[in-house]
Parts: structure tokens; sequence; C-alpha cells
């Protein structure tokens, strides 16, 4: 993958964090819900950092947390 695209990873993991912390968890609450480790989740929110997801965990995120997964794609400015 192309360093182009980190930059859409990292705005749609600042819309996870924000989901998580909208429904007051911690991370370890939200991972226990979405299934994923802590470290894993902590990669996904942390700013700058080169991670990939996929689509299938947007999915779940989407799902459990009964947002519409546009939401993950929607970036301020």
């Amino acid at each position: 993958m192309t360093n182009n695209y980190y930059g859409i990873y990292n705005m749609v993991g600042k819309n996870i964090k924000k989901i998580r912390l909208k429904n007051r968890l911690t991370q370890e609450e939200f991972c226990e819900q979405i299934g994923v480790s802590i470290s894993y989740l902590a990669k996904i929110e942390a700013p700058n950092c080169e991670k990939k997801f996929s689509l299938e965990l947007l999915f779940i995120v989407s799902h459990t947390f009964n947002v519409d997964i546009k939401e993950l794609f929607t970036f301020d400015n």
C-alpha cells in the first residue's frame, strides 16, 4: 500500500475513537464488543500510525454501535 492512503486510515481511526468515546467505553470495553485486541485498537486510534484494517471491522463497528458506515468516512476539516 502506498503512503497516500494512510491519511484516510488515520481519519477513519479518529472516527472510530470518537464512537468509542461517545459511548463512554474504555478501549478494553470497546474491544470486547467488536472482537479485537487492545493493542490493535490502540494502533487504529493512534495518530500517524501506519496501520491497515479491514472493511469487515468497519461493518462490525457500524453494526455494533448502530452508526451508518458513512459516518466513519466523514472527515472534519
